[in-house]
């Protein structure tokens, strides 16, 4: 339903729980806090998105491989982990993405010891439809900006494998440098993963004024951030 002019999703009553209340609004998209009505619009994207093309995804938080309902329940099961596992050493913030008020896709942001170290890490995925139309970027644009304009993040790290030359070269668009290689497994086998990492020095002069943050506030002594 659309609040205050945008496209974004805002259930009648507010949650009790303040990080399904955050919302970050790009004028392409809304990122809203990954509630349960939301995943379960997110179900047939899941469904549909069987991984059959290169370049392959990661096996983990969830396999695109099989074909299955075990395979909706397990990412069901791993958000709601994340969701329940939330405290100052470590969190993950899950975000529906919708476009013109449709879900499309996810955008996470983690980190470990956030309040020691300011330091936070993205993870996406976008429907196989609507790839190639700008909105990875737009994802990734909006995420930086809870991560250093409303969480006061220091650094911000990404990786893809280094075949998976869209989501390289939005990190490169953003201003990423690159942060050396390590390996992760896709359809179990090993795969090289290029590593990425964006101070806050080098985000400021590409710093958006066009992105809104919407129950931010409220979301920090969750994250345990004063």
């Amino acid at each position: 339903m659309p609040w205050g002019g945008w496209d974004g999703y805002r259930p009648d009553v507010a949650h009790t729980y303040p990080p399904l209340n955050v919302e970050i609004r790009t004028p392409r998209l809304t990122l809203a806090g990954a509630c349960d009505e939301l995943l379960e619009r997110l179900v047939p994207l899941v469904r549909a998105g069987i991984a059959d093309t290169e370049p392959l995804p990661f096996d983990d938080p969830i396999s695109f491989y099989a074909d299955s309902p075990e395979r909706e329940w397990q990412w069901l099961r791993s958000i709601w982990r994340g969701r329940g596992r939330v405290s100052p050493d470590s969190w993950r913030l899950y975000f529906a993405v919708l476009v013109d008020g449709e879900p499309v896709g996810m955008q996470d942001l983690t980190s470990t010891n956030f309040t020691r170290f300011g330091t936070v890490s993205s993870f996406s995925w976008l429907a196989p439809g609507r790839r190639g139309e700008g909105l990875g970027k737009e994802m990734r644009a909006a995420i930086l900006h809870l991560a250093f304009a409303g969480l006061g993040a220091h650094e911000a790290g990404s990786d893809a494998f280094v075949d998976n030359e869209a989501s390289n070269r939005v990190s490169r668009a953003l201003g990423y440098e690159p942060n050396g290689t390590d390996w992760d497994t896709r359809r179990g086998e090993p795969a090289r993963i290029q590593q990425w990492r964006l101070t806050r020095e080098a985000w400021e002069p590409r710093r958006r004024d066009d992105i809104e943050l919407a129950g931010v506030e409220e979301c920090l002594p969750v994250l345990g951030i004063s």
